[in-house]
């Protein structure tokens, strides 16, 4: 995991603002090329989707995924349980944009950064309580994702969110491949769980979250 995050921290390129109020994914996002497609019968966006010991890829050993979007077209979400270590302020953003000797003050606060995926590697999305919200702001039934230095900073001086991940990278399927994974039971289906996400400790996340999957009728 620390090569990872020193790759991941080379890749920055202090892009963060990334959509996700469309499941119409990149053109440079890279899927395998076989994989066996499953037929799309509903959208499990707004649900933990938990990695099962059928899942044999280490990069989603024991994760446990916010599904942010699912339809037709494949799907998007973020890993909740992986973190990266703490990163200062400073170098998840463009100091060159920040002049202001208040805002200096903060390069050297540490922030707790967690690996969200494979893809999208040098962008940060914010996941946080449904308290806070700003013009980036998407709310979904138990959390809200945010982008954009200005969340960093109020999270930085403690005037942001109650609860709040920051995340690096997320994870998405091309169209039919989750329906594919979860049809070979590499993925069981959890209800969402905020206090999951932000109070429980990381290593207990998965254990958690694939005790309460839901059971296939």
């Amino acid at each position: 995991m620390k090569k990872l995050f020193g790759i991941l921290l080379l890749g920055l390129l202090f892009n963060l603002y990334f959509s996700v109020y469309a499941i119409d994914l990149p053109d440079y996002y890279t899927f395998p090329k076989k994989y066996l497609k499953g037929k799309f019968y509903d959208s499990i966006k707004d649900h933990f989707i938990v990695a099962t010991n059928k899942n044999t890829d280490p990069r989603f050993k024991n994760s446990v995924i916010v599904m942010l979007d699912h339809d037709e077209k494949g799907a998007l979400g973020i890993i909740i349980n992986k973190p990266l270590g703490k990163i200062p302020l400073g170098s998840l953003i463009n100091k060159e944009e920040e002049t202001t000797n208040n805002k200096k003050e903060l390069y050297d606060v540490k922030i707790p950064v967690f690996w969200g995926g494979p893809l999208d590697n040098n962008k940060i999305l914010i996941l946080h309580s449904n308290d806070y919200k700003n013009k980036t702001t998407k709310n979904y039934i138990n959390v809200s994702i945010s982008s954009g230095k200005k969340v960093l900073f109020e999270i930085a001086e403690k005037k942001g969110p109650k609860n709040s991940l920051v995340i690096l990278g997320v994870s998405a399927w091309s169209v039919g491949q989750l329906e594919g994974e979860m049809e070979k039971e590499i993925w069981a289906l959890s209800e969402i769980d905020a206090d999951l996400i932000f109070k429980i400790e990381n290593e207990k996340k998965w254990l958690n979250a694939i005790k309460n999957q839901f059971v296939p009728l």
